[in-house]
């Protein structure tokens, strides 16, 4: 048995917590560069507001509809993350953090009643952190997710669902009639791995439900699709064949690309953004104990902007594969001097390490140079990433990327972004008597 615990739209709840005059209220929150909308309250979803909706195209409805719209607040959300995470896996004894708002519990070996202890862990996590949940439970991955859906659909859309299935939906304590009542209201477009392609070539067939797509003979499923919708239906109907994943595979390739919050023009600016690039892959790629042998560098300019065009990337090999930060700033600037053109207004640059291997597999060569040893410089990353995941991004960095705390020019355009609540001193809410 398996539980999906997912926080209800995550990011807006996050902020609920710290604003509680929000409740209620319809909440957008805003990609980087207040571009689109990529979460929304359940009143927004009421306004028609789709997911990735233009900004400017829903803007007026914060005067017609009271609409609330904030920039992405990514370091709160990834602190609350870990709180909500660090209590839903009381609910068994094994954990698959799936996203930042989801994970899958192993539930073998837990006796008694597990829709009560469901709701014990719910009613904890929002006490506790202020995050509601929705948590679906079945015999195997996909059927969780599917409950999942069926418990926060059924919380939100009154009349759609059985009450009883509010919050909590275990799947596997209903009866036959009871479960294909559920599969037959719920469209097969809704199921994990069902893509929109898929969708709509499986209603052209006459399947438009979860109870059509569930009869459907696996073998014939891969001939006249694939190997992978074969495994859904075949999960459906209650074989597992995907199991939690306790350890997943390390990244083959890392990248770290921003948007402009300005049209950029002059070098020494881009180079501040590509070394701040460089510097995360740099610390991500340390985070899965690997190391890069290329820098890929690449700048370019808007499309929809009717400036003139220019697009150009430059891969530079590393003399010996690395994951030292200064190493990798310097080859992705290296690349930047080459590809660099003056006179264009460029939107967008990123820096991509490829070639990643293990850091058990080093390289070793002749120390004929001056500086400091391999182990030095191993030692002054790990020191660095201690300091800066303690104090904060940022608190040490490449010169090169600029003083911290100075407006950069190329800085992401978040006019409306909340407080660090959880991570910042200066930020922390303050509670008076």
């Amino acid at each position: 048995m398996y539980a999906l615990v997912d926080g209800n739209n995550f990011y807006v709840s996050c902020e609920r917590v710290f604003r509680p005059s929000l409740n209620g209220l319809p909440v957008v929150v805003l990609s980087n560069n207040d571009g689109c909308a990529i979460a929304r309250s359940n009143e927004a979803k009421a306004l028609g507001i789709a997911m990735g909706a233009p900004w400017f195209q829903i803007k007026h409805l914060a005067e017609d509809a009271g609409l609330v719209a904030l920039s992405a607040n990514f370091a709160l959300y990834g602190d609350m993350s870990d709180r909500m995470m660090s209590l839903a896996a009381g609910l068994g004894p094994a954990q698959e953090i799936y996203s930042i708002d989801e994970s899958f519990i192993d539930l073998s070996g837990v006796k008694g009643d597990l829709v009560e202890r469901s709701h014990k862990i719910r009613a904890r996590i929002l006490q506790w952190v202020g995050i509601p949940c929705g948590i679906g439970i079945g015999p195997t991955k996909t059927l969780a997710k599917l409950a999942n859906h069926i418990a926060k659909t059924a919380e939100r859309k009154p009349g759609v669902y059985p009450d009883k299935l509010s919050q909590v939906c275990n799947l596997a304590a209903l009866d036959q009639a009871e479960r294909d009542a559920v599969y037959a209201a719920t469209a097969a477009g809704e199921v994990w791995g069902v893509g929109r392609q898929i969708s709509k070539q499986l209603q052209a067939g006459g399947i438009h439900t979860v109870l059509d797509l569930m009869k459907l003979d696996p073998a014939t499923v891969r001939s006249k699709w694939n190997v992978v919708l074969e495994r859904t239906v075949r999960e459906l109907q209650g074989t597992p064949c995907i199991d939690l994943d306790h350890s997943p595979a390390a990244k083959k390739e890392i990248a770290c690309t921003r948007s402009f919050g300005r049209p950029i023009t002059e070098q020494h600016h881009i180079a501040e953004a590509v070394t701040e690039f460089a510097s995360r892959a740099a610390e991500k790629v340390r985070k899965q104990h690997s190391q890069a042998g290329q820098v890929l560098v690449f700048i370019r300019t808007s499309p929809f902007r009717k400036d003139a065009q220019y697009s150009r990337s430059m891969v530079t090999p590393l003399r010996h594969p690395s994951a030292d930060t200064t190493c990798i700033v310097k080859a992705a600037l290296q690349g930047l001097n080459h590809i660099f053109k003056q006179g264009f207004n460029y939107a967008k640059a990123g820096v991509m390490l490829l070639d990643l291997q293990p850091d058990t597999n080093q390289q070793a060569e002749l120390d004929l140079e001056d500086g400091d040893s391999e182990e030095d410089r191993t030692k002054l990353m790990t020191a660095m990433d201690t300091l800066n995941q303690r104090f904060g991004k940022g608190t040490v960095l490449t010169a090169s990327a600029g003083l911290d705390g100075m407006r950069r020019e190329w800085s992401m355009k978040q006019l409306r972004r909340t407080p660090a609540y959880t991570t910042r001193w200066d930020d922390m809410p303050v509670a008076r008597a």
